[in-house]
């Protein structure tokens, strides 16, 4: 495949990934939403669908990875890197367009949820410095909408977690996702990659989130970081590592457990 195609299919698919992903986030959480409080249902087959979207839209361009954890797998299965590099750039651009995105749709929606006294309370309650201060490292109450986070707060449980659920969505993409050429998902690679992100979330998403995904998690919260959203709170930096890490490690996994027992 072109680099250039490559840049550009992965920045355009994971736009498209994060802005539905992210979008069902936002309309299920913000204030004046009309689909607030939707669940847990809403938001794992959102996520299915943002990835069916963005793999139909994207594959003919780039194989549709559209996330690290992906594209590190295929490279230790086939053994080839030179165009790794090109996909994580485009996919982490993309993320960070995706989240941006979602802040344009759900603008209204934002400030109204973020100067809700019964969302955020009394900004004069809060101090200016101390653990509970605005941009701390914990997270923020509209943060869930832009990136991971655990339900209880237990470092090896949640990386676990992530290398687990990244394990089952790789080993699916590398044992019946790819298409003919082995460098990307195919249509049929397609759906079954979406119902296994729709699986993953269901059974294994209630701890973390399931980032299962470094960009999606990595370039929605330094958009996060950046934006100027009023009492956000902390981007949670110092999670962060979790979700980059367990998706490699178990993407590394899965591509070795490939290599041994399938190829």
């Amino acid at each position: 495949m072109d680099s250039d195609k490559i840049f550009i299919g992965e920045t355009i698919g994971t736009a498209v990934l994060i802005l539905l992903g992210g979008g069902v986030c936002a309309a299920v959480t913000l204030k004046s939403s009309k689909a607030r409080g939707a669940g847990w249902l809403a938001i794992t087959f959102g996520w299915g669908f943002a990835v069916l979207t963005a793999v139909y839209t994207t594959a003919a361009l780039s194989g549709a990875h559209l996330n690290p954890a992906v594209t590190l797998g295929i490279a230790i299965k086939d053994d080839s890197w030179g165009d790794v590099p090109v996909y994580l750039a485009g996919q982490l651009l993309g993320a960070m367009i995706g989240a941006a995105l979602v802040w344009i749709a759900y603008y209204g929606q934002f400030r109204a949820h973020l100067t809700d006294p019964e969302i955020v309370g009394d900004p004069a309650d809060k101090p200016a410095e101390g653990p509970h201060a605005e941009g701390d490292g914990h997270a923020g109450p509209v943060l869930g909408i832009f990136s991971t986070g655990p339900e209880i707060r237990n470092v090896w449980q949640n990386l676990a977690t992530e290398i687990i659920g990244t394990l089952v969505l790789v080993l699916a993409v590398l044992t019946q996702g790819l298409n003919e050429s082995g460098k990307g998902l195919g249509p049929v690679g397609g759906l079954i990659t979406a119902l296994v992100v729709v699986a993953v979330g269901l059974s294994l998403g209630g701890p973390t989130g399931y980032a299962i995904n470094p960009a999606r998690d990595l370039g929605p919260r330094i958009v996060h970081a950046l934006l100027p959203l009023p009492n956000k709170g902390g981007s949670d930096w110092s999670y962060a590592w979790i979700p980059v890490a367990g998706p490699l490690i178990g993407a590394a996994a899965a591509a070795g457990i490939y290599n041994i027992a399938f190829a």
